[in-house]
């Protein structure tokens, strides 16, 4: 039976080990998404015990929430998950802007439930923030909607640490979720201390760091995706990381497990951060990340893998 963890304050209980769904149904996001394959994703979630899902409007647009809203509907175990979606982005024409106001996420919110075909939604997030709405009002919107039973928790995304204290101004905030990884520390400055302290639920994107964290790549590697413009894949920063890495694989080749699965142990060994959400494209990579509950990491492997990434 997988141990439950407690959501920060919430009355939410899930699987450490999540699943976000982005490339379910997230065609804007991957080209070539194959939409029953996303859904295989989704069912093998929850036939492996992963009760929490991660999606957002903005993936498709919309169709991550629909996909995964048939197979809730199909599988009958609605009662069973936790959904997490997000909203905040409008599209005027064809462009796309920020609206954090109350009227439009309350819109959102009853677009999402539609779209998941369910009558309450666990967790609701402000994907990002406006420059315009005061953050304890786009929050207190949420709350309206929570006390109505419409959303169980509510979350904030991407705010910089003074539109999260804003924003929790009436200790309403439930979860944040932000970037964070061994390579991208900078939320253990504020961000992690602040959370901790207001026992909110830190859960971190981008864990594996567009994939080097996973111990997959090596210095022969070419990325020709988006990963050709991100900074810790390039030249002599790459071959640092990949350095590091190195280090991590001493300890997983020890457990007999994978690089990845010590990482995501890792993180969960951070105050606040409950419960993690890698991503995955196949069905495979949704069971292999579970298997990061089988590790088990002594306070002095926590401490070197501190160490090596602190420099």
């Amino acid at each position: 039976m997988i141990k439950q963890t407690q959501l920060g304050k919430t009355d939410i209980y899930v699987n450490p080990i999540g699943l976000g769904t982005n490339a379910v149904g997230g065609h804007n996001l991957y080209p070539n998404l194959n939409e029953e394959a996303g859904k295989e994703l989704v069912r093998a979630a929850i036939n492996h015990g992963v009760n929490f899902l991660d999606t957002a409007f903005i993936y498709g647009p919309g169709r991550s929430e629909e996909l995964v809203g048939e197979v809730m509907k199909e599988t009958g175990k609605r009662s069973d998950m936790v959904i997490a979606t997000k909203g905040a982005h409008k599209f005027v024409g064809q462009d796309v802007v920020i609206d954090n106001s109350p009227h439009f996420l309350k819109q959102a919110v009853e677009e999402s439930l539609k779209r998941l075909q369910t009558d309450y939604i666990d967790l609701f997030y402000i994907h990002f923030p406006d420059n315009d709405t005061p953050k304890d009002e786009a929050v207190g919107a949420l709350k309206q909607l929570k006390d109505e039973g419409k959303i169980r928790a509510i979350g904030v995304s991407n705010f910089s640490m003074d539109q999260l204290k804003e924003a929790n101004t009436d200790g309403y905030v439930d979860v944040y979720q932000g970037e964070y990884n061994l390579l991208q520390r900078s939320a253990e400055k504020e961000l992690l201390p602040y959370t901790a302290e207001q026992n909110i639920s830190f859960i971190p994107y981008f864990p594996l760091a567009a994939g080097i964290l996973a111990g997959k790549y090596n210095k022969d590697m070419v990325f020709n995706d988006l990963r050709s413009q991100m900074p810790h894949l390039q030249g002599a920063a790459f071959a640092q990381n990949l350095e590091k890495v190195e280090k991590i694989r001493k300890i997983a080749d020890a457990k007999q497990t994978n690089v990845a699965h010590i990482v995501l142990a890792w993180y969960l060994t951070r105050a606040s951060i409950d419960v993690v959400i890698p991503g995955a494209k196949r069905a495979e990579q949704v069971l292999d990340n579970l298997k990061t509950l089988d590790v088990r990491l002594t306070a002095e492997e926590i401490r070197d893998i501190d160490c090596t990434f602190q420099s």
